[in-house]
């Protein structure tokens, strides 16, 4: 074993901790979960992720000099507390140095999206395409709408911490309010779930996301239609805002509604009317990695 990296990936849920063999290997020395338990509160949170870290020690028989850690929300560079977390018991708590006192060591943290787009760049999509590309931008549309950005392949965080946090700049008014405080938010129009808040509240029928895309190409649907149409308007508007600042070699689709091929075609397509040129040259990359890109991520911290 060369040089072997250790990450853990804390979600909602679950918290995922992995070794691989080393930093520019997709080989796995061992992997595991743990649940959160976050309605337990933070230290039950911080004691589960020692539990974790413990579990890799005994099944590996190593011992970690340092590890990554991918969070729900990001470190305040300047406070040194946790913030914008959706496990809303890490907000304002001192993770990394608490993280640091209980494991004895230094460690490194950047939010989920970034460790997303940073596997993506280093071991994933973006390396089978491009040898030394200039600028990744990673993409997370789920539940909500993240993003990450490396450059130079080295993430870019900046000076507050929320880099690639395309997810809540403005977009349309007719988003409404954000649970940011903000209205109109990306978050709010394009994400899965304000995408199925828009077709219910049009059909009064409540469906998943996966279903109103399938009626819309059985031609069943107009709701469906509409809000599919909605998507692509609204995915080019705010990509093109996002190249017109970071000019990226390649954008990287990841989280469920990355998963709609329409995205690759049409999308794009929207894209390039709104971007501020004459053609796009942005390559656009469905991601490679799958539900391991957040810790493999880490782990490359």
């Amino acid at each position: 074993m060369s040089n072997p990296v250790w990450g853990i990936d804390l979600g909602g849920t679950k918290i995922e901790g992995v070794v691989l063999k080393d930093a520019g290997s997709l080989e796995v020395i061992e992997r595991l979960r743990v649940p959160t338990e976050s309605e337990k509160g933070y230290p039950h949170i911080v004691s589960q992720i020692g539990k974790c870290v413990d579990l890799l020690k005994q099944k590996t028989g190593l011992t970690p000099r340092t590890i990554g850690f991918g969070t729900p929300g990001v470190l305040d560079p300047i406070l040194k507390s946790m913030k914008n977390s959706n496990t809303t018991v890490l907000n304002g708590q001192p993770l990394k140095r608490d993280l640091e006192a209980m494991l004895g060591f230094e460690i490194q943290m950047a939010n989920d999206a970034n460790c997303f787009a940073f596997a993506e760049a280093k071991l994933g999509a973006v390396k089978e395409h491009f040898d030394d590309p200039e600028v990744v931008f990673g993409v997370i549309m789920g539940t909500g709408v993240g993003g990450g950005i490396v450059v130079n392949g080295k993430l870019l965080t900046g000076r507050q911490g929320i880099g690639g946090e395309w997810g809540h700049t403005f977009l349309d008014e007719s988003g409404g309010p954000c649970y940011c405080g903000n209205v109109g938010c990306v978050e709010k129009i394009i994400s899965g779930t304000g995408l199925e808040k828009y077709y219910n509240d049009r059909s009064e029928t409540r469906r998943r996301l996966k279903e109103i895309v399938e009626r819309h190409e059985q031609g069943i649907d107009p709701v469906a239609t509409e809000t599919v149409d909605r998507l692509i308007h609204f995915f080019g508007k705010g990509l093109a805002n996002v190249i017109n600042i970071i000019d990226p070699t390649v954008v990287v689709l990841g989280g469920g509604v990355g998963n709609i091929d329409l995205l690759y075609t049409r999308g794009v397509e929207k894209v390039r009317e709104f971007v501020f040129n004459n053609r796009l040259d942005t390559v656009f990359l469905r991601p490679k990695l799958g539900d391991s890109a957040g810790v493999f991520g880490a782990a490359l911290l």
